[in-house]
């Protein structure tokens, strides 16, 4: 996705910074693009850890005789949370790629419920970021899925593209 020359200039400044801010750099990009269509939200972080929040929304159900949220959203709210807690621990951004990302559902998501994600990243390398997390409708001890990967960090500086 191509950004705007605003936009673009937003996220450069972000990235030279010394740190990361996982509340800012939510509001910035869970406005644009699939994380905005989705209407992601930032909810808290630690040290490590981040938690994003998805609300239901009718449009984003998969079952329309249960209510029940599609996979999807879902999937993408814990790719996003996941990833977010990796330059939260390294307290930096770096672009990521998903090299791997295993989603076990363990239950339905209840309808009209928000879905929380609560990630954390437990390691890192030069080079990759060892990440776990879990999705839940309102009680973190009765999650609805959980979530294991690995980012690449990627050495890229021009890796925006800018109408």
């Amino acid at each position: 996705m191509a950004l705007s020359e605003e936009h673009a200039a937003e996220v450069a400044r972000m990235l030279q910074a010394d740190h990361f801010d996982p509340s800012l750099w939510s509001k910035m990009m869970n406005v644009r693009g699939h994380s905005g269509f989705l209407d992601m939200n930032y909810v808290a972080h630690g040290d490590d850890w981040i938690e994003l929040a998805l609300p239901w929304r009718e449009d984003l159900v998969g079952d329309p005789e249960t209510g029940v949220l599609a996979s999807g959203p879902i999937i993408s709210l814990l790719d996003n949370a996941t990833s977010m807690s990796a330059s939260t621990r390294m307290k930096k951004f770096r672009p990521q790629v998903t090299l791997d990302l295993r989603i076990d559902y363990v239950r339905a998501a209840v309808p009209g419920r928000t879905i929380v994600a609560r990630a954390e990243c437990y390691q890192t390398t030069r080079s990759m970021a060892f990440v776990r997390g879990i999705a839940h409708d309102g009680d973190p001890t009765d999650p609805v899925a959980h979530a294991a990967g690995i980012f690449m960090l990627v050495q890229a500086p021009q890796f925006m593209k800018v109408k």
